[in-house]
């Protein structure tokens, strides 16, 4: 008796140790005609590729296979530097693929995955397409074609195009979980509705725009962190075209928006880590002035707060803070922070001492190559603009005799010329956000900053030309307020 449950003991535990040992995914292939090899496993990353399993091919025979898990995506093989082809990874990874040298797609059989049978059918059948639409794109390139050999060719490619829809729709709505379904729909438009009519008969302008905003990702999970792994970075793709494109570039706005976005990805946290990354890297330089304090604003919700802690180290976020500060230390709309620095003529001046209208805070480096391009643009708006503008000039190099000779050079005598390492307050990268060089503020007579970063020096003129009249507008509307 005691010798017959000693040996159940053996057998349940040699079970248990089978199934433990057996790999989370394996991957068999045959390849005619491949030669004796090593082949490597990979896959897309946002804008990157990278390695994840090698394989030794003996007679075109090769597998991958190992105890965790692939990420969901889009994967390739290669040989060497050469891309032999791609194949989907999703839910099952146990699957094998037989094809051949002389055609990999055309001659790819797959057993055990459904999705990579979708996938390479979908390939075969865009070929066979393309093929067809050949003739036509000719004539639609040839200069010399007729304006009805165009039309017909234009009705031909809208029939070609029209088959390849009903083709993705047909695999959308057979197999809606698929990942290929997946991908058709990534690239699918939203269809908006007529604008409905208000009950005195007006049209409310707004609803189209409100309506595609609102569904804008219906066909993009962003929760699904497989559409970061795709040959063409979609994901975002689509996340810069909603932020850029729908939305007024206003700070709170932008940020509210994104916030709305990273809730939809916290249920996977390669979607969370990925959107809150890409949209923080986003305003770290944004296009508009102003924008950077959406940096500020993500710092502190997702990585100051701890929300990021999974996968950001303490040197990271240190980083990102001290990036954080800047931004916040020279912020639009702040009072500027004062500098008093040594200038050429060995007094020191205090940047707060200015006493005209508006302030051109310019950073540069003397051997700048972009600084020299924009230094002589700044004095010729300093010797001809109209306004009262005066210039306080911050020279990065150590060496005050190397300014001098950059300031003669350039003709800079009308500026408050200074170098930076003679400082009474510290150093000017701790109080202002001026990471490249040149960088140029702008502030009005109390020292508020009205500008910062502006990208050229020929911009300021403008720049301060619309200031003014936009104050012009605000005083006369404060005015009409106020008048009985």
């Amino acid at each position: 008796m005691k010798r017959f449950f000693f040996s159940v003991i053996i057998a349940i535990s040699t079970t248990v140790a089978t199934f433990a040992q057996a790999p989370a995914y394996k991957l068999d292939f045959k390849i005619d005609g491949l030669n004796d090899t090593t082949l490597l496993l990979g896959h897309y990353y946002s804008e990157s590729t990278y390695a994840k399993d090698t394989a030794k091919s003996v007679n075109g025979v090769f597998s991958f296979d190992g105890k965790k898990t692939l990420p969901p995506g889009v994967y390739f093989i290669i040989k060497g530097k050469i891309k032999l082809f791609e194949l989907l990874i999703g839910n099952n990874q146990q699957f094998q693929m037989t094809t051949s040298t002389k055609d990999y797609v055309a001659n790819m059989k797959v057993t055990g995955d459904y999705d990579n049978q979708l996938f390479f059918e979908n390939m075969r059948f865009n070929v066979e397409r393309n093929i067809e639409a050949e003739p036509y794109v000719k004539v639609m390139q040839d200069t010399t074609a007729g304006e009805e050999a165009k039309k017909t060719a234009r009705e031909a490619l809208t029939k070609i195009n029209d088959k390849v829809i009903a083709y993705q729709d047909g695999i959308i709505a057979k197999y809606p979980e698929s990942f290929t379904a997946k991908l058709f729909k990534t690239t699918k438009k939203i269809d908006v509705p007529e604008p409905p009519k208000r009950a005195d008969g007006s049209i409310d302008s707004t609803f189209q725009l409100r309506y595609y905003r609102d569904h804008y990702f219906d066909n993009f999970d962003l929760s699904d962190e497989a559409l970061i792994r795709l040959p063409r970075n979609i994901y975002k793709e689509k996340v810069d075209e909603y932020l850029d494109k729908l939305f007024v570039p206003e700070a709170d706005t932008i940020t509210a928006a994104i916030n709305k976005l990273i809730a939809k990805t916290k249920k996977n946290q390669e979607a969370y880590k990925y959107l809150t990354w890409i949209c923080l890297l986003k305003y770290q330089q944004p296009k508009y002035m102003g924008l950077d304090q959406v940096y500020v604003n993500l710092f502190d919700k997702y990585f100051a707060s701890g929300e990021m802690n999974f996968w950001v180290n303490d040197q990271l976020k240190k980083n990102l803070k001290d990036q954080a500060d800047r931004i916040r230390s020279s912020a639009l709309g702040k009072k500027s922070n004062n500098l008093i620095l040594k200038d050429i003529n060995g007094n020191m001046r205090s940047l707060h001492s200015m006493a005209n209208k508006y302030t051109v805070l310019f950073i540069y480096d003397p051997d700048c190559g972009h600084c020299k391009k924009e230094t002589p643009k700044l004095v010729d708006f300093k010797n001809t603009t109209k306004l009262d503008v005066g210039v306080y000039t911050v020279s990065v190099d150590t060496s005050m005799t190397k300014t001098q000779k950059y300031v003669k050079e350039m003709k800079m005598e009308k500026f408050v010329n200074t170098c930076f390492y003679y400082s009474a307050v510290g150093l000017y990268r701790d109080l202002y956000d001026a990471e490249t060089t040149p960088t140029i503020y702008i502030l009005d007579k109390e020292k508020k900053i009205i500008g910062r970063k502006i990208p050229a020096a020929e911009e300021i003129g403008p720049f301060l030309e619309r200031y003014e009249k936009f104050q012009e507008v605000k005083a006369k509307a404060a005015s009409s307020k106020t008048s009985p």
